[in-house]
C-alpha cells in the first residue's frame, strides 16, 4: 500500500511539474508581450510629450526633444526624402517601426548603395525611452577618446556595419551596428565640413528594440538617438 501511494504521489508529482513548467513558459510569453506593450505605450507617450534632460549641476540642457509630428513614408518620399523641422517632423518607417527625422542631410555624397565601402566617424546621444534617463553619450569633450568609428559596405541596396572603436562597442560589447543606426545612410551625404557653411549629417530616432543594440533587444526597451555621420580620413 505505501509503495502504491508513493507511485501515485510519484506521478501527481511529475504531471504538476509539468503543468507549473507550461504555466511557466507562458508567463514567460507573456511577459514578452507585456513588455512589447509597455514599449508602445513608452513610444506613444514620447511622440506625444517629448522630453526635456538637464545637467543638473551644470543646468545646462543635455537634450531637448518637442512633441512629434510623424508623417507617413508615401508623404517622406513626396517631399524629396526629407522632414519639415518647423513642424518637428519624423517619418514612420512601418517595416522596422522607427521614427526618424533628419536634421541636417549633410555635405559631400551619398553612400553609393549597390556597392561602397566608408568608414564613418559617430558623435550620439542615447535616450532609454522606458527608463527615461541619457543612458550614453560621446558627443562632449569629455568623451573625446570615445568617438564612434565604424566601417559600412553596402551591396545590391544592403547595409552591414561594424564598429571598428568606440563608445557603442564598449558599452555593448559587439561590433555590429544597430540596424536602425545604418537606415539613415540611404537619406543622407557622408562627407567632412570643409568650408564654414558646411555641416555634417545630423538625425534624431526613436529606435524600438527589435531594430536597436545588444541591450535593449535582450531587456525590450525603446531609444532616442541623436546622431552625427562623418567620413573619415
Amino acid at each position: 500500500m505505501y509503495r502504491i501511494r508513493t507511485s501515485v504521489n510519484g506521478l501527481w508529482l511529475l504531471l504538476l511539474g509539468c503543468c507549473l513548467f507550461t504555466l511557466t513558459s507562458c508567463e514567460e510569453e507573456q511577459t514578452y508581450a507585456e513588455q512589447k506593450k509597455a514599449e508602445y505605450r513608452a513610444i506613444n507617450s514620447f511622440i506625444q510629450k517629448g522630453v526635456t534632460v538637464l545637467d543638473e549641476e551644470l543646468g545646462d540642457t543635455i537634450l531637448h526633444v518637442d512633441p512629434i509630428n510623424w508623417i507617413s513614408e508615401e508623404k517622406f518620399y513626396a517631399q524629396d526624402s526629407t522632414t519639415d523641422l518647423s513642424r518637428n517632423e519624423y517619418v514612420r518607417f512601418n517595416s522596422t517601426g522607427i521614427y526618424m527625422q533628419i536634421v541636417r542631410r549633410g555635405t559631400g555624397e551619398k553612400l553609393n548603395l549597390e556597392d561602397d565601402t566608408v568608414r564613418m566617424l559617430c558623435r550620439y546621444k542615447e535616450f532609454n525611452i522606458s527608463g527615461d534617463s541619457l543612458q550614453s553619450r560621446n558627443d562632449n569633450a569629455y568623451f573625446i577618446g570615445m568617438l564612434d568609428e565604424m566601417s559600412v559596405e553596402s551591396h545590391y541596396g544592403t547595409i552591414t556595419g561594424f564598429f571598428i572603436q568606440g563608445m557603442m562597442r564598449q558599452n555593448y560589447r559587439s561590433i555590429n551596428v544597430p540596424e536602425s543606426w545604418l537606415v539613415p545612410l540611404r537619406y543622407v551625404k557622408i562627407g567632412r565640413q570643409i568650408a564654414a557653411d558646411e555641416e555634417i549629417a545630423k538625425v534624431r530616432m526613436i529606435v524600438p528594440h527589435s531594430v536597436g543594440q545588444s541591450d535593449a533587444v535582450s531587456k525590450v526597451y525603446p531609444c532616442f538617438y541623436e546622431i552625427t555621420y562623418q567620413r573619415a580620413r
